[in-house]
């Protein structure tokens, strides 16, 4: 019966995916923002999933990618820099933005930590926000330059459909991957308990720093497909507000498991969109059923145990 439940969930995925392309402008684009918060909770589970750590601050490397991306290819620094150059450099600028958050808070745990994320998020907008001169301040970054790969220009909102789907596809296995690798046991016994872990000789320091510093890339990742999906960023986009969403998808789509994270970016940002005619009522009706599913599934709408190699398990069955 479970199997059975599974077949049908992934080929309900799979018919929604095809079928999107054939929608309106408007659900096309609802479904890249879709797809770039899982591309974002993805790599927020990496910290909090994955390794146990709460991390409240992840809105901070989203910024640091889409800032990259603005201000090297548009008229505010003149540079005009093509794709391909800009995204190996917010990518390796979001994991040194990682690291540089993960060396204060390697001995911080719970609160604390979340208190300290929380604090860097605020410092990386507060700072966008105060270079007037290189950022343009609170008017934010214009006129951003389209995404230009070998003569081919991503334009149209399901040119970023077909180019987030890849990059959610491969960013998933990636991290799937790493869930089952050695780094990813240490990150477990992490989460289940740090001085155990360090009693049986596992480098904490590092892993902890690897798990900030390949969450950070992801972050900034999405960061750089947002800036030209919107060919404009302002503070505005990476406020505290967003960092609470991130955490809300992965809690409720269910905390360690890569399918969790696409059910909870589904459910987040539908519902608004579905309750948009209650326009009075849509963020109590939206509070009151998050409420409800956090109480009734503690666990998320899909538990750790159904993860992808549980899926993948199921699907090989005869």
């Amino acid at each position: 019966m479970v199997r059975n439940a599974l077949r049908a969930g992934l080929l309900l995925v799979v018919i929604t995916l095809v079928l999107v392309p054939f929608q309106s402008t408007y659900a096309v684009r609802v479904a890249d923002s879709i797809l770039i918060y899982v591309l974002l909770g993805i790599g927020l589970n990496i910290v909090v999933g994955y390794t146990g750590l709460l991390d409240l601050g992840f809105v901070a490397f989203y910024a640091v990618g889409a800032y990259t991306y603005a201000l090297l290819a548009s008229p505010q620094l003149g540079l005009h820099l093509p794709f391909l150059v800009i995204l190996p450099i917010a990518v390796i600028l979001g994991g040194l933005a990682g690291i540089l958050l993960g060396f204060p808070v390697l001995r911080l745990r719970g609160d604390y930590l979340a208190i300290v994320t929380l604090g860097f998020g605020e410092i990386i907008r507060v700072l966008i926000n105060n270079a007037d001169t290189v950022t343009n301040g609170p008017r934010g970054v214009m006129r951003i330059d389209r995404i230009d790969v070998a003569g081919f220009t991503i334009s149209r909102p399901i040119d970023f459909y077909w180019l987030l789907l890849v990059t959610v596809a491969i960013v998933a296995v990636i991290a799937f991957r790493l869930e089952k690798s050695i780094l990813g046991k240490g990150w477990a016994a992490i989460r289940e308990d740090q001085d155990a872990a360090r009693g049986i000789g596992i480098d904490t320091t590092k892993a902890k720093l690897a798990a900030f510093a390949i969450s950070a890339m992801i972050g900034s990742l999405a960061g750089v497909i947002f800036a030209a999906f919107q060919r404009f960023v302002s503070p505005e986009s990476f406020s505290l507000q967003e960092s609470i969403l991130i955490v809300l998808i992965i809690v409720i789509g269910g905390v360690g498991n890569i399918l969790g994270v696409f059910v909870g970016a589904t459910v987040l940002l539908l519902l608004p969109e579905i309750l948009r005619d209650y326009a009075e009522l849509r963020m109590l009706l939206l509070g009151l059923l998050m409420a409800v599913l956090i109480v009734l599934r503690p666990q998320g709408l899909v538990p750790r145990s159904f993860g992808p190699d549980r899926l993948l398990a199921a699907l090989r069955r005869r």
